[in-house]
């Protein structure tokens, strides 16, 4: 089996399943489906899809640290929101998280995310 780390930190919420934070294969990391939950009190934040999609994004950010990287390191982002009529706000805010170029990625709407979210993201690194 290939050789890979399991990346966990304490700066993004614990995983909700049976599934890692991220797992880190030479210098490639997977970054799991991270919604806006806070990290200590493992609840959903207050507000609309700007409050969700920054703790979306500041969890992502902690997890891409704690591999070594940061989401400059981003290759691809997955984006799922509940309502497509959030991509403008959610592109200004991924805006604020990334330097260009910036990585491929996908936005797609959904039924529903886990913990009623209106938002989640998942990000490719390579280091």
């Amino acid at each position: 089996m290939t050789n890979r780390a399991i990346i966990a930190t304490n700066d993004a919420p614990a995983a909700i399943g049976p599934y890692s934070q991220a797992v880190k294969v030479g210098n490639t990391v997977w970054v799991s489906g991270q919604i806006p939950l806070d990290p200590v009190s493992m609840t959903l934040v207050e507000g609309g899809i700007e409050e969700q999609a920054h703790q979306a994004f500041k969890n992502l950010a902690a997890i891409a640290a704690a591999a070594g990287g940061s989401l400059n390191n981003a290759v691809k982002i997955n984006i799922s929101v509940v309502d497509l009529g959030d991509f403008a706000t959610v592109n200004g805010i991924m805006s604020d998280y990334f330097d260009e170029p910036y990585p491929a990625r996908a936005c797609v709407q959904v039924a529903a995310l886990p913990k009623s979210a209106a938002i989640e993201i998942e990000a490719i690194l390579a280091l």
